[in-house]
């Protein structure tokens, strides 16, 4: 009985396990469709994988980043995208799934880099190339492309040389190269075309208000339009740009078309200026104690007629912050943006416009505006063996500004100089007492600038281990340049007419094409993977460039009417063409995914040099060791989570020399016999020189630890840069300066670059992420053959800085006269500068870098960068007038020395006559009392953005932001600015509000 008992439980249990199965089987089999979005927790994410695990299904989210799949309530979803982290998310039953993304900047397998003629990613590569991304140049509101770059980038120092629109930035990658000082400008492309970055300006025209470097081409790119710019620093990375290569590349990628739903983004942002930073100048009463005491210092008994500052002639009572006058105003930014893109599987496109304008902090109505077009296409075939890319960028910026800066006299101008204006509104010349600064308003300056990039590349791949590439490029820039200068710039009691009216034209054109044609082979061989590549390059480039003067206009209204002129005359007509062919070639070996061997060579002709030193050869190995995947740290990844040695040795070069300089070259002489013109000869034949060499040479650590949470890079680089192509001096008996040759001198750059990135906070309401690069470089002389017999003896020393300045070494104040005093070096008893200024200051910075952070909390995003530099410069002691002349001066100049046994450290002040005062104080000038520290920390930029969540609209996706650019400048430095350490217009410090909208 008891076995009946337990047989019928036993079928009660089967019975009843049989039913819950017969009914719950078909709900658990029953398949999901599951939608969803894909963001990276603000904007959605295009392209997004998501697949079933363990499974071959998956979809791609669409350009709003919206999908659906159908799965099994117990799948699970691997949702996954380049450069962000794979997240991994069971269904459990939801049919509602949305997915937010974390960018994983340390995903080292997956983000590609651009290296140039191929791509790599942070895992694989064996050089050295640093990146930045759209995502980080879209916080920061500029107009030129390299200020994006100042302080994120280890061994890329990048200074601004001006805050006047259409300004410069200098950018030197791993320090200075070459003694010329225009043979260090790095390799610049933009989508593999060169870009020709050499100012197209005249500097008659454009000196006196963009000083020095002139309107720079970078400022006819839109940062807006860039999807990345990587910077290629040692051999590994330049050797395939080969002589083009040797000073660096900087690649700048346009962003391009992404298959998905058509979609629109409006972009645009308005925001101020103003000087960040303001010297605290003398009032009037302070100044006119300075100026009285240099005549009685100078023996007036009297004060003279023509000290109008001080005599009574104007006003002693009144005070004018001229600084706040001049340089003082609001520059107002504006910026538009509208992007169209979209496409289908096999053919993706995108089209852009953008208008920017920007005015000046100088009183008058001046300003920088740029319009660009940009658009691509990409299209590929079915069967994925055709590849077809377009792309095209117009840009055309005017630059009207007046021409000159007014901030030399913005620092100089007596504080109780007249009203600039009289009550009509016309210029007050005080009866001819003084310069009126405002007259530079009616001197305009005038640039108009068109740009044109185009390029394509076509792509074959007849199977999967062999492609044809052929690369097509063309560009074209523009400049026409002019200065009005009007008669009514000078003082009317001169009694000038429009006949002393004039007018000055620049007008450039340079055109570049070039074609490359490539074979890529691709193929698993011996347990490891080959990449390889081999293409030529043809390169041909035309500049044009006409300077016209014309002068007596009949009237000033028509002062831009050559007609109008009754004198014209050429200042220049110059007409070049540079034609440059090249083999390069690239092989790659990885093997069991940890040992990655790179050799690049390249085999460049340049048309620069004379027959026989036309060509020359160039290559480089790079190799890498991921040991983190050896056995040994496999056992144990409790914190290594990755480590990688690499090292590279390679040689590049350089032929930036300009054309035709082995040529014999003439020029017009000016002079007329019978009615022609004459020539002159301008240089000597030479075809003996060729090319700079740069042998380079890295090792390198990288390491991750905590599962890549902290990642840190340390590499230590040498480059020595050989056979300098100068301009050797020539006796003046010879009719000639210089010939251009090879000087058997070497220059070496050595640093060490430090690189930490970490991911302080990761989870799901809030991401902080935090990045710091150091970098400790020393540049020095190492060879000179003959120097102290060559011309360069007073400009260079072996074992120094090529940035070096011989200056006197100040002592000290004479305690009977208070005069300065300094090193007589010779003991001859007499200060020359030949014998006795020998102290050596080198204003290279000790250090440089940057600290960067993001942070991500919920829809607010914040990033922000600090940027710091170690430095000596030129201070106010160099930078500044006679203490005593009629000249505003610094505050410090006060309470000279007037008796013995008085501490100051000013001696007394001087209008000019006291010759022994004059004297010392221009030697003062040139000695190591005018420089001081200049190291500075600045909050280089700082953003806030927010993103409005889903319940704001259902048709569009928008947020709003808060940005600004040079905020906050912590330093020492005794003069206008720590960066560009001159009298020139500091960078401005900018804040603006924006909006992005995404429908």
């Amino acid at each position: 009985m008891i076995n009946n008992h337990k047989s019928v439980r036993w079928r009660r249990i089967f019975s009843c396990n049989l039913l819950f199965l017969i009914f719950t089987l078909p709900i658990m089999a029953q398949d999901l469709l599951v939608t969803g979005k894909v963001t990276d927790g603000h904007l959605p994410i295009s392209g997004a994988n998501i697949l079933i695990k363990n499974t071959k299904n998956g979809v791609v989210s669409d350009f709003d980043g919206r999908y659906s799949i159908t799965a099994k309530p117990t799948d699970t979803l691997l949702v996954s995208y380049l450069g962000y982290t794979t997240l991994t998310i069971p269904i459990q039953n939801r049919t509602t799934i949305d997915v937010a993304l974390q960018e994983d900047a340390t995903a080292l397998g997956e983000v590609q880099i651009n290296a140039g003629y191929y791509t790599t990613t942070d895992r694989e590569k064996t050089g050295s190339i640093a990146r930045i991304t759209a995502k980080e140049i879209e916080t920061q509101p500029i107009s030129n492309p390299m200020a994006a770059l100042q302080g994120k980038m280890a061994g890329v120092n990048i200074t601004q040389s001006t805050g006047v629109p259409g300004g410069a930035f200098n950018i030197q990658i791993r320090g200075t190269n070459s003694l010329r000082a225009d043979g260090n400008t790095p390799l610049y492309l933009v989508d593999g075309i060169p870009f020709g970055t050499e100012n197209l300006g005249s500097t008659l025209i454009s000196g006196a208000v963009l000083t020095g470097y002139g309107i720079n081409p970078l400022n006819s790119l839109n940062p807006k339009d860039i999807e990345s710019i990587e910077v290629l620093k040692d051999a590994d990375a330049t050797a395939i740009y080969g002589s083009r290569g040797s000073n660096g590349v900087v690649l700048i990628t346009s962003k391009k078309g992404k298959p998905g739903k058509t979609k629109l983004n409006i972009n645009s942002y308005s925001g101020i200026g103003s000087v960040s930073r303001k010297l605290k100048l003398m009032n009037t009463q302070q100044y006119l104690i300075v100026r009285e005491q240099a005549f009685i210092n100078d023996g007036f008994t009297e004060i003279p007629f023509y000290a109008y500052d001080i005599n009574g002639t104007w006003d002693r009572n009144k005070y004018t912050d001229w600084q706040k006058e001049l340089i003082g105003g609001t520059a107002y930014t504006n910026s538009t943006q509208a992007t169209f893109s979209g496409g289908a599987e096999n053919t993706s496109f995108l089209l852009s416009g953008t208008h920017y304008k920007e005015t000046t902090v100088f009183p008058g109505d001046f300003e920088f505006s740029k319009k660009s077009v940009s658009f691509n296409i990409n299209h590929s075939s079915t069967d994925q063996k055709f590849e077809l890319l377009l792309s095209s960028n117009y840009l055309a910026d005017t630059n009207d500004l007046l021409a000159t800066d007014l901030t030399r006299q913005a620092y100089t101008l007596a504080p109780n100089a007249p009203e600039p204006f009289n009550s009509d509104g016309t210029l007050n010349w005080e009866n001819s007492t003084w310069d009126n600064p405002y007259r530079y308003i009616n001197e305009k300056y005038l640039a108009q600038n068109n740009n044109l990039i185009s390029n394509a590349m076509l792509q074959y791949q007849p199977s999967k281990e062999w492609s044809l590439k052929l690369g097509l490029g063309f560009s074209d820039s523009q400049l026409q340049e002019s200065k009005a200068s009007p008669h009514t710039i000078y003082d009317p009691s001169y009694g000038l007419s429009s006949k002393e009216s004039s007018l000055t034209l620049n007008d450039a054109k340079m055109q570049s094409w070039n074609i490359e044609p490539q074979i890529v082979f691709h193929k698993t061989i011996l347990s490891g993977t080959v990449n390889a590549l081999i293409g030529t390059t043809f390169q041909n480039r035309t500049r044009k460039q006409n300077g016209l003067y014309a002068r007596g206009i009949s009237n000033n209204n028509l002062i831009k009417n050559l007609a109008a002129a009754s004198n014209i005359s050429a200042l220049g007509t110059n007409n070049t063409e540079y034609r440059y062919n090249a083999v390069f070639g690239r092989f790659n070996y990885a093997r069991a995914n940890k040992y990655f061997l790179n050799f690049t060579g390249r085999r460049d002709g340049s048309s620069r040099f004379g027959p026989g030193k036309q060509f020359a050869n160039f290559w480089a190995l790079g190799a890498a060791w991921l040991f983190s995947e050896e056995h040994i740290f496999n056992q144990n990844k409790s914190w290594l989570s990755y480590g990688k040695l690499r090292g590279s040795y390679g040689t590049t070069g350089s032929d930036q020399i300009g054309d035709y300089q082995f040529l014999d070259t003439y020029s017009l002489s000016g002079l007329n016999y019978q009615g022609n013109t004459g020539l002159k000869p301008t240089r000597l034949f030479n075809p003996n020189f060729s090319w700079e060499t740069n042998k380079k040479m890295e090792l390198a650590i990288e390491l991750g630890a905590f599962n890549d949470r902290l990642m840190l890079s340390i590499a230590h680089y040498q480059n020595r840069s050989s056979n300098q192509l100068v301009g050797i001096p020539l006796p003046g008996t010879t009719g000639f300066p210089l010939v251009t040759a090879n000087l058997d001198a070497t220059v070496q750059n050595i640093g060490w670059e430090f690189e930490m990135q970490g991911r302080i906070v990761r989870s799901d309401n809030l991401n902080w992420t935090t990045f710091l690069n150091f970098t400790v470089p020393k540049n020095k002389l190492i060879a000179f053959p003959n120097l102290e017999g060559s011309t360069y003896r007073n400009k260079f020393i072996i074992g120094e800085p090529l940035d070096i300045t011989k200056v006197y070494h100040y002592t000290g104040m004479n305690p009977q006269t208070g005069i300065y005093e300094f090193e007589d070096v010779d003991g001859d008893g007499l200060l020359t500068s030949a014998n006795d200024r020998k102290k050596i200051i080198s204003s290279a910075p000790k250090f440089f870098g940057g600290f960067q952070n993001n942070i991500n909390y919920k829809n607010w995003q914040f990033d922000f960068l600090f940027q710091f530099t170690q430095q000596l410069g030129r201070n106010n002691n160099y930078l500044g007038d006679l203490p005593g002349v009629a000249s505003n001066l610094s505050v410090e100049f006060n309470n000279a020395w007037s008796a013995v046994g008085d501490e100051s450290n000013i001696q007394p002040y001087s209008t000019g006559i006291n010759a022994n005062i004059t004297t010392a104080y221009n030697r003062f000038t040139t000695s190591d009392a005018a420089f001081s520290d200049a190291s500075f920390v600045r909050l280089k930029n700082f953003s806030i953005s927010y993103t409005l969540p889903k319940s704001f609209s259902s048709i569009v996706e928008s947020s709003v932001n808060i940005r600004g650019q040079n905020l906050l400048t912590i330093t020492k430095y005794n003069g206008p600015d720590p960066e560009n350490q001159s009298v020139r217009l500091p960078p401005l410090r900018i804040f603006t509000f924006g909006l992005d909208l995404n429908f």
